[in-house]
C-alpha cells in the first residue's frame, strides 16, 4: 500500500480538473456575449485601421507601405508598452497591405509570421511603420515590417511575412 501524500502532492480526479477549468474560463468571461460591434463582418480590420494613421504607398523601385502607429492605452499591456498582440496584427495587415501592392488583387493568405520584440514602445508614443517587399514569385510574396519609435529612429520590433498567393482554377 502506497503511503498517503500530501493534499498539495495528490493528483485531481478528472472531475475536479474539469470543474477547475470550468470555474477558469468563467472567471475570463467565457460565458459573456460579445459586443455588437465585434459581430460585424469586418470588425478586427476596422480596428486595425484605427490604430494606423498618414498612410503612404509607394511603387517604385518595390512597392513600400508607411504609416505612423500611436500607442493608445487601448493597445498597451499591463507595463504601459504596444502589447505583443498588437505588433502582430498591426505588421500582418501592413504586410498584407505590401503584398497586395506587388501582386495586385489576387487572393492570398498568410502562411508564416515571425516578429522579433527588440525593444518597447512606451503608451503615447508615435510608432513608424514601414512595410516592403523582400521576394515575390509567381505562387509566394514575402514581406518585412520595421517598426521605429518617431522620435528617435529606434528600432523596436521586426517581423517578417510569408503570403501565398491562390492558384487560379483551371476548369
Amino acid at each position: 500500500m502506497a503511503p498517503p501524500q500530501p493534499e498539495e502532492l495528490r493528483k485531481p480526479s478528472p472531475a475536479e480538473s474539469r470543474e477547475w477549468t470550468l470555474r477558469f474560463l468563467q472567471a475570463l468571461g467565457v460565458d459573456e456575449s460579445l459586443p455588437a460591434s465585434a459581430e460585424r463582418p469586418d470588425a478586427y480590420s476596422a480596428l486595425i485601421r484605427a490604430l494606423l494613421s498618414s498612410a503612404t504607398v509607394s511603387s517604385s523601385p518595390a512597392p513600400r507601405v508607411s504609416c505612423t502607429l500611436l500607442v493608445s492605452s487601448a493597445v498597451t499591456n499591463s507595463y504601459n508598452t504596444l502589447h505583443g498582440g498588437a505588433v502582430a496584427a498591426v505588421a500582418e495587415a501592413v504586410g498584407m497591405a505590401c503584398a497586395r501592392a506587388a501582386a495586385g488583387d489576387k487572393e492570398m493568405f498568410l502562411g508564416e509570421l515571425s516578429t522579433a520584440y527588440l525593444a518597447a514602445a512606451r503608451l503615447d508614443s508615435e510608432v513608424e511603420v514601414e512595410g516592403q517587399i523582400l521576394r515575390k514569385g509567381r505562387s509566394v510574396v514575402v514581406t518585412t515590417v520595421e517598426f521605429r519609435l518617431k522620435d528617435t529612429k529606434k528600432l523596436c520590433y521586426t517581423s517578417r511575412a510569408t503570403f501565398y498567393i491562390m492558384p487560379v482554377a483551371s476548369l
